[in-house]
């Protein structure tokens, strides 16, 4: 299986619901750094897995609707603890949106899969993996 990663960042703010979550029930800023790694079993007719200035682009599109936000305030994310498990998977599906759009070129039609991951600190990260 071959793969290829590219990297962004995002700033937000949120806080939960739950004892589970302790202090972090109050609202706060996180800021993650972001890997989406894009798969395949066989490179396309270019010898690629993906264009990587295309998946870089998506990718920074769709931080972009995400960071600066205090996602407590989204209508998407209403009722939703945006956890850094559940926002890894908001991306990997929003990406694999734009997979099956085109945005990442007719080659990307031929990806396995998908798999992001949200590093909340140099010591802690989720990631979430999905087919396409």
């Amino acid at each position: 299986m071959f793969s290829v990663t590219v990297r962004d960042h995002m700033m937000i703010a949120h806080s939960f619901n739950g004892e589970v979550f302790g202090p972090a029930q109050r609202l706060h800023g996180a800021t993650y750094v972001v890997d989406a790694s894009f798969r395949r079993a066989a490179l396309d007719a270019d010898n690629i897995v993906v264009d990587i200035g295309r998946a870089a682009e998506e990718l920074h599109a769709i931080l972009a609707e995400i960071s600066f936000r205090n996602l407590d305030e989204e209508i998407a994310f209403a009722g939703m603890n945006t956890s850094t498990e559940a926002l890894a998977q908001v991306v990997a599906d929003r990406l694999a949106e734009r997979v099956h759009a085109g945005g990442l070129g007719e080659g990307a039609r031929g990806l396995a899969g998908i798999c992001v991951t949200l590093h909340e600190s140099h010591i802690a990260w989720a990631t979430y993996e999905r087919p396409l």
